[in-house]
């Protein structure tokens, strides 16, 4: 089902699956083995910001968007193939709250779905995280999973309002929980591309069952739209920028990204 993804030279296909190929990168002090980030733009980030010399292997691996397919992809092919213990879900959001700004970095301690269902972070992994992001402004908050992409301000505004959520994302829930249940311990880092006071394009047909976003579909989302799409182009440039700050800042030393088929153990 993800035959488009492993055309791209960096999964190798597993049945109906294309499982990642790791890619490494040090991360010292924090002893993470893994992040995981949406595939496409913030996962291409997050790899052109990482170091140049390793010290410690470190798996950057690519999930599908959306709730649904991110946690059946960690569920049924990373958490129980990996050897990680340790792992950090980043990625952008949208605010929901008027204090939350685009660029801001929010390390989120805990996670809701729409029944107000809870998952929470690993507080020692978290408290780790914010203290190797010291030199950085650091939110901590909490993190709304939707099953959509949520496009109108008016909506954020409400769901700010009828959740005590500050930002809004598509993966958290699903794969805190999916991790946490093979004893992973895990963080929620998100960084805000759109804030709760301006519209964006609704790019809900865009994405596909494989949590992909289409080309064609998304470009006539923002043809219909211009003004909106002018203001999630210029929001995701500065998250994505920001995001690879982030990542960069994890990071402790210096390593070439090498691919490297060593993430899961064999069943």
């Amino acid at each position: 089902m993800f035959d488009e993804i492993a055309e791209s030279g960096v999964f190798c296909k597993i049945g109906e699956y294309a499982v990642p190929l790791a890619r490494s990168v040090p991360i010292n002090s924090l002893n993470l083995d893994a992040i995981l980030v949406p595939q496409g733009a913030e996962y291409q980030a997050v790899c052109r910001s990482l170091p140049q010399q390793a010290v410690n292997s470190l798996s950057i691996l690519p999930i599908p968007m959306g709730v649904k397919e991110s946690s059946r992809y960690v569920r049924e092919q990373i958490a129980p193939r990996t050897k990680a213990k340790r792992v950090v879900l980043m990625g952008l959001c949208g605010s929901l709250q008027p204090q939350y700004t685009v660029g801001d970095v929010v390390l989120c301690d805990r996670c809701l779905d729409a029944t107000g269902s809870v998952q929470r972070s690993d507080s020692t992994l978290s408290a780790q995280i914010e203290r190797q992001l010291r030199s950085r402004s650091i939110l901590r908050g909490t993190a709304l999973t939707s099953d959509r992409l949520i496009h109108l301000a008016a909506e954020k505004q409400a769901l700010g309002q009828r959740y005590p959520a500050d930002i809004v994302e598509m993966e958290g829930f699903g794969v805190l929980e999916s991790l946490s249940g093979f004893g992973i311990a895990a963080a929620l880092l998100r960084v805000i591309s759109d804030d709760s006071h301006g519209d964006i394009p609704d790019l809900s047909s865009a994405l596909n069952a494989q949590g992909k976003l289409q080309p064609l579909p998304t470009a006539l989302s923002f043809l219909q739209n211009p003004l909106a799409a002018a203001r999630l182009i210029r929001g995701s440039l500065r998250g994505l920028k920001v995001l690879q700050e982030v990542a960069r800042s994890l990071a402790a030393g210096e390593s070439p990204i090498r691919p490297s088929a060593n993430a899961y153990e064999s069943q």
